[in-house]
C-alpha cells in the first residue's frame, strides 16, 4: 500500500514555535520532535501518561481536517474548546492519493460525538439518518463499549485514514483481539491507521510501526521492547511476587 499511503509523516515547524516552555511544546515528545515517518498501514504511538501521545494524535487529526472532539470529516461541532494549538505548527507530509473515508475515534470525547449524531438526526432531513451508518441503534442506548464497537464495525468503510485514541479504554480484551482482525480487513481495503494506545494486544498488529514517546523524544521500537509488554509479562509470569512487592513494601 506504499503508493496509497495517505499521511506519510509529520514535520514540526520548530522555527515558528514562540516558546518551548509552554504547553504543549514543553512535552518531551514535542520538544524533541523534528519529523516522524509513518507506516503505510498501521502506526502506534505508545508511552507513559504525560508523554503527549493524545496531544500529538489530536494535532494530526485536526491538521488532517477532523473535528477536535472526533467524528468523520463532516462533523463540525464544539462542546468544549480544550484542544491545544499544536496543529498550527504541524506539517502533514501527505501521499499522492486522498482517502475516500476517515474517522477520528477517541474514547475521551466519544459521548459528544454520539450526542451530535442525535442532534443531527432530530433535524428534518431526507433518509438515511446519520445513525444508520453507525449500525442504526442510538449510541446513547448502548454501553460505552458497545457503541464504540458499533462505530468501529459499521462506520469505518475502507480506503480511509483512521485515527484512534486509546480505543482499549472502551473494549474488553476479547474485543481488542477482534479489533485486530477488523483493522486487518480495512488495511486490505487500502486503509491507514494511526493509533495511540497502552494496550499490548492492540499494538501487536504484525509489521506495524511502534513509536514510543519518552522523555528523550520519539523512538521506533518493537512490541517486546515496550514497557507495556514488559510489565504485563512480568505480571502474568509471576503475579504473586509482583503483588507481594507492591503491597508489602
Amino acid at each position: 500500500m506504499e503508493e496509497n499511503q495517505y499521511i506519510k509523516g509529520i514535520r514540526l515547524e520548530r522555527n515558528s514555535i514562540p516558546s518551548f516552555r509552554n504547553y504543549p511544546f514543553h512535552l518531551p515528545s514535542i520538544k524533541n520532535l523534528d519529523e516522524l515517518a509513518f507506516h503505510p498501514n498501521v502506526t502506534f504511538f505508545v508511552g507513559e501518561n504525560g508523554m503527549g501521545k493524545s496531544t500529538l494524535l489530536e494535532a494530526i487529526a485536526i491538521a488532517a481536517g477532523f473535528n477536535p472532539e472526533g467524528g468523520s470529516f463532516n462533523f463540525n461541532f464544539s462542546t468544549y474548546n480544550s484542544h491545544s494549538s499544536l496543529e498550527k505548527y504541524i506539517k502533514l507530509i501527505r501521499g499522492v492519493h486522498k482517502p475516500k473515508d476517515g474517522f477520528f475515534l477517541r474514547a475521551e470525547t466519544f459521548y459528544n460525538v454520539a450526542s451530535n449524531i442525535e442532534e443531527l438526526d432530530r433535524e428534518p432531513a431526507p433518509a438515511p439518518r446519520v445513525i444508520d451508518s453507525f449500525g442504526g441503534v442510538s449510541l446513547h442506548e448502548q454501553s460505552h463499549g458497545e457503541s464504540f464497537w458499533a462505530t468501529f464495525m459499521n462506520r469505518f468503510r475502507g480506503q480511509g485514514i483512521y485515527l484512534l485514541d486509546e480505543p482499549e479504554a472502551a473494549l474488553s480484551p476479547l474485543r481488542q483481539l477482534s479489533m485486530l482482525a477488523h483493522i486487518h480487513e480495512l488495511v486490505l481495503q487500502d486503509s491507514q491507521f494511526i493509533i495511540a494506545t497502552h494496550s499490548p494486544i492492540i499494538m501487536s498488529y504484525p509489521k506495524a510501526k511502534i513509536l514510543e514517546l519518552t522523555e528523550e523524544g520519539a523512538k521506533e521500537t518493537t512490541l517486546e521492547e515496550t514497557n507495556h509488554y514488559h510489565i504485563m509479562k512480568q505480571f502474568f509470569d509471576d503475579k504473586d511476587r509482583l503483588l507481594h512487592h507492591l503491597l508489602n513494601e
